[in-house]
């Protein structure tokens, strides 16, 4: 993790894991300029580095990439863009759930082996890393990062040389990670996109005129105007060629009969504007704030989100309950994830660089605050003072997910336990620390209500996971 904001004060948000973009022109234009837009349209997964990688496959074989530290459009300038030449090519947001956040780490990553060169964008956890890469140190492999990513890309390299095809290879591979993955990997004449068997991460098909796109969410889709075409199955490997469209291969490595969805998707990652699995991501968050109102309903004058994944929820709430909703913040938006927090003498509260209350919509009124989680309390309790300082009657906090009760181990940076408000403190223990009159959250029962019965992860509230957690905790090394 960085030494910035995020590392200086433990924030309520949790991190948004990594995005994942690959294209392919079939009529040979340039793809660097898409990639980067449909990057641009994935910010919100990764804020601390980016990357680009292409290739031209009717030239000479060599793949032109670059990877820097920082937002999309700081990073990738209008001349690093015009030097990326190429027809195909895949791009990365990251975000470092923890480790460290270095340029080393940031991907694409770019494997010259002896078949060729394979380019790889990957979001998501193995829980096996630490000992597949203790594997590959022992016969001789020397790592230039400390991302499982190039753990993946190892293991695709070497099974590479015992099969026909790099698809082939993937499947081979991805028999022996476990975990939750998105892969997208651009080979010299193809592009491939595959997902872990349970079905952890996002990951979509386009078409833009004679160009096929994979991507983490359907809205980086929208932004470079292609068309959606389908989800990539839990399980699936896809090749995208030119000679044969989309193929498609779940044999090589079969999806689990019980998949399971990062459910967080849905409640805070993805944008509003996204769907998953065929699921509407700003449906998602209506329908938790109209269970909110149906279970935990409170008199009062005005409902608020805390922007901007409270709002949806804030909105649900305010159909259901017939309660007006409103804004009660003003989000400075040109404050970035990873801005320099205030010194610990100065009266500058980070939370208030980044939110200021608007007073005449709050004062004198029983205001009820919607927002997606609480994760270690720390910002909540300033946003609830912050509403009574502005002349707020009343504040009742609603919360659109269940407690965090539990670590995750696939992508999400849910914290040790002992590191969260919830673990040992009742509801109303809580309520008392952050100040509010009334704290209500979601009930688990309605998770799957609210994702339309898609089969989810629910680890980090209930403690029971998919796969067995690993045995030493990977969360703080190979992580992407």
């Amino acid at each position: 993790m960085g030494n910035l904001y995020e590392q200086e004060e433990a924030t309520d948000k949790l991190r948004e894991e990594c995005g994942v973009f690959g294209m392919y022109d079939f009529d040979g234009h340039n793809v660097a300029s898409a990639i980067y837009y449909g990057l641009f349209a994935l910010q919100h997964r990764g804020q601390e580095s980016c990357g680009i990688a292409v290739s031209d496959t009717n030239g000479p074989k060599k793949v032109l990439s670059v990877r820097e530290m920082g937002l999309v459009n700081e990073a990738i300038t209008p001349e690093i863009l015009d030097n990326l030449k190429g027809d195909i090519g895949v791009g990365h947001v990251r975000y470092s759930t923890a480790g460290s956040s270095t340029r080393e780490n940031a991907q694409p990553l770019v494997l010259n082996y002896v078949k060729g060169t394979l380019g790889l964008a990957h979001n998501g956890n193995l829980i096996n890393a630490p000992e597949l890469r203790r594997e590959l140190e022992y016969s001789g492999a020397i790592f230039q990062t400390t991302v499982d990513s190039e753990v993946i890309a190892y293991h695709i390299a070497r099974e590479r040389l015992h099969s026909k095809t790099v698809e082939e290879a993937v499947g081979r591979a991805m028999k022996k990670i476990k975990g939750a993955y998105s892969l997208i990997v651009m080979s010299p004449r193809k592009l491939i996109g595959a997902r872990d068997p349970f079905g952890f991460k996002p990951l979509c098909i386009g078409k833009r005129d004679n160009a096929y796109i994979i991507a983490s969410e359907s809205c980086a889709l929208d932004t470079v105007g292609a068309v959606f075409v389908r989800d990539i199955l839990p399980g699936e490997i896809v090749t995208i060629t030119p000679e044969a469209g989309i193929q498609s291969d779940t044999g090589l490595c079969l999806a689990k009969e019980k998949q399971a969805r990062c459910v967080f998707e849905y409640i805070y990652f993805a944008r509003p504007d996204s769907y998953i699995d065929k699921v509407s991501v700003y449906n998602s968050r209506i329908l938790a704030g109209k269970f909110l109102a149906m279970d935990s309903p409170v008199e009062a004058d005005l409902v608020v989100g805390v922007p901007e994944s409270g709002n949806a929820a804030a909105l649900g709430y305010s159909l259901q309950s017939d309660i007006p909703y409103g804004s009660a913040f003003v989000k400075n938006t040109y404050v970035g994830r990873t801005f320099i927090k205030p010194k610990q003498k100065t009266r500058e509260s980070s939370v208030q660089v980044k939110l200021n209350v608007l007073r005449e919509a709050v004062a004198g009124k029983r205001v009820i605050m919607i927002d997606d989680s609480i994760v270690r309390g720390t910002t909540s309790d300033r946003i609830v003072s912050m509403l009574k300082e502005a002349g707020a009657k009343e504040v009742h906090m609603r919360v659109s997910s269940p407690p965090f009760l539990w670590p995750c181990y696939f992508g999400t940076d849910v914290p040790a336990r002992e590191q969260l408000i919830a673990y040992n403190r009742t509801v109303d223990d809580i309520c008392k620390v952050i100040g509010a009159d009334s704290l209500a959250y979601l009930r688990i029962d309605r998770l799957e209500e609210m994702v339309e019965g898609i089969s989810i992860c629910k680890g980090c509230f209930t403690g029971n996971y998919p796969l067995d957690p690993p045995t030493e905790d990977i969360r703080g090394e190979y992580q992407e």
